[in-house]
């Protein structure tokens, strides 16, 4: 386990080379381009409903600490995009409810239908400065690299419009694993891509909870990233 740090430039060079990488995305990859209650007040602006950012903010962070995870164990994984659409819908629901605007909605589910298909392009997402240098380095000195997220499964998009995808040979999603962070699951899913034994792998995160105590709980070096707000 490593102390906390706060850029992926911090890791020291003097740390054994591990037989591969794993990387939590939001959060530790790229974060949210401004804030959610700014994205969801904008876009909901556009039907006719005016709630400050501020109070989705608090009221989508509250409704999705109490959500379940986003887990489908057992189902199809064809059906599987269609429960995580269901699944953020139930919090969006959640949070415009809570903050006493979601009869305003004329139209809740073109609503909701065009804000998860704006999560898919560039435009959300931020990617932070230290991640392509970081990145390039490690794939430069061989080191195979894995994404290891309790994300849905448009991630896949996410990274390639972020063009982060060329720096990955697997990605390893909670809801097609069945399993989520901190569920040794979802670590040992994403070993056994790269047959290593857990103390030749290294997992970094922005969770200090799902990423550092789940990852180092199955032998995993973790290193725990907070990144300044």
């Amino acid at each position: 386990m490593l102390d906390r740090i706060t850029t992926l430039l911090e890791i020291p060079n003097s740390l054994l080379q591990p037989q591969v990488i794993f990387l939590d995305a939001v959060g530790t990859l790229f974060g949210v381009r401004g804030s959610v209650g700014q994205i969801y007040s904008e876009l909901a602006s556009k039907y006719g409903v005016i709630c400050a950012p501020e109070i989705v903010d608090r009221h989508f962070y509250a409704a999705f600490k109490t959500s379940p995870p986003c887990v489908f164990p057992d189902v199809s994984i064809d059906d599987i995009p269609q429960l995580e659409y269901q699944w953020w819908k139930a919090i969006n629901q959640q949070t415009f409810t809570a903050a006493g605007v979601w009869e305003q909605f004329s139209d809740f589910d073109a609503f909701f239908d065009r804000l998860y298909q704006y999560f898919t392009t560039s435009a959300a997402w931020e990617i932070y400065p230290d991640v392509f240098v970081a990145l390039t380095q490690w794939q430069q000195a061989g080191i195979p690299l894995g994404v290891l997220s309790n994300f849905d499964s448009r991630l896949h998009t996410v990274l390639k419009v972020l063009d982060l995808a060329q720096y990955f040979s697997t990605v390893t999603i909670s809801t097609e694993v069945g399993a989520a962070k901190p569920q040794p699951e979802i670590f040992t899913t994403a070993l056994n891509k790269y047959q290593c034994n857990p103390a030749n792998a290294w997992h970094i995160g922005d969770s200090h909870g799902d990423d550092y105590l789940g990852a180092s709980g199955v032998g995993i070096m973790a290193i725990w990233i907070d990144r300044p707000i």
